[in-house]
């Protein structure tokens, strides 16, 4: 097959769904599929909004040598005209949108949300199919669109919007054996140093950072050690307003900051952890599943696709991002409770010993493709 992608910047941006896109490529590379990368450049969200103007683009989209197009979601700010406007040729190849997670789902000022909704939804009408990371990513894309019960069907598999979900993995990392993560978990029980925390993902708002780290400030600082792993570029006034929380809170002998660090180096972070704390809403969250490659509990955002994977008080916990409160307390408890850490961190294990493989998903999404193809 000939494969296009659209997306914001590199492929190689740090992020979950960037992650995706770049194991999904991969593999249909591998499987024979030419994939040409159509990248927009990163903007702010109106001049996202001004590329549905640009004659370029359409003529770009319209001439694309392709048999499909795959269009990363998070595109959609710049897709939501042009597709239309391409929808009226004929022939025309298939447009399938790449869903990690809705814009519109996430924390907004209440003035722009109606516009973000509503720009949204006239993206996600115009594609024809999709591909899911989550049930929960699928449901809320049907419930923006506007879909009745009856309209979403019941397949486990394939999604009745036109999609399939194929979720996320983990097994990119070096993850080490099942004896090696055993001896961790040991490690861990009998350890009667500070609770090591460990937080991965960029230094966004939406990651809640700034909730965890008001919640350790309610524990002994003898108590725990926080390791953020992250890019702090992407949002440098929100890493900056963190450098003067911790300032503020006379924490900067407990908390360190990594930035972005390599695959070896992040699965060093994992393995040397307690648990992974992530306070996040997240359409999937690959980080709360490569944790679990390395038997840590996770503590996670109650919304979003999160509960796929972290089943509360059993391989980890799920919190209200702002509740600094059940932050503290969940900290609190394993931190003075190792066998209950270790009990979780089993549980964790287990978790991603049943989960899917990338080539797995990648393999579900290619039989997809395929199918729209012809």
């Amino acid at each position: 097959m000939r494969i296009g992608l659209l997306i914001y910047g590199s492929l190689d941006t740090l992020s979950g769904g960037y992650l995706y896109d770049r194991k999904l490529v991969e593999h249909l590379r591998q499987a024979g599929d030419s994939v040409e990368i159509v990248s927009l450049p990163w903007r702010s969200y109106p001049a996202h909004l001004a590329d549905n103007l640009s004659l370029r683009l359409y003529r770009r989209l319209r001439d694309l040598p392709v048999d499909i197009l795959l269009q990363d979601e998070l595109n959609h700010p710049s897709l939501a005209l042009v597709n239309r406007r391409l929808r009226r040729l004929q022939p025309r190849y298939p447009w399938i949108s790449i869903v990690h997670h809705l814009r519109s789902s996430e924390q907004h000022p209440r003035p722009l949300l109606p516009l973000y909704r509503t720009v949204e939804r006239s993206y996600l009408r115009s594609v024809d199919g999709f591909i899911f990371n989550s049930r929960t990513t699928r449901q809320a894309v049907a419930e923006l669109r506007g879909e009745s019960e009856e309209e979403r069907g019941e397949s486990e598999n394939l999604a009745p919007l036109g999609g399939v979900i194929a979720y996320p993995a983990a097994d990119h990392l070096p993850v080490p054996d099942e004896r090696a993560v055993e001896e961790l978990i040991n490690a861990r029980e009998s350890d009667t140093g500070p609770l090591r925390i460990l937080f991965v993902g960029n230094l966004i708002a939406r990651k809640g950072l700034h909730h965890l780290i008001a919640a350790l400030t309610r524990l002994p600082q003898a108590d725990w050690l926080l390791d953020v792993v992250g890019d702090e570029a992407v949002d440098s006034a929100y890493a900056a307003a963190l450098g003067r929380q911790v300032g503020a809170s006379g924490l900067e002998g407990n908390i360190r900051l990594h930035g972005r660090v390599s695959d070896s180096e992040l699965a060093q972070q994992y393995s040397a952890a307690h648990l992974l704390a992530v306070p996040s809403y997240e359409g999937f969250g690959i980080v709360y599943l490569e944790a679990m490659a390395f038997g840590l509990p996770v503590l996670a955002g109650v919304h979003g696709g999160a509960g796929e994977i972290v089943r509360h008080g059993v391989n980890g916990f799920l919190v209200e991002p702002a509740d600094i409160d059940a932050i503290a307390a969940h900290l609190s408890a394993l931190a003075g409770d190792r066998a209950q850490l270790a009990a979780l961190g089993r549980n964790a294990r287990q978790r991603f010993a049943s989960h899917p493989r990338w080539p797995d998903s990648a393999a579900a999404i290619r039989q997809f493709l395929a199918t729209c193809v012809q």
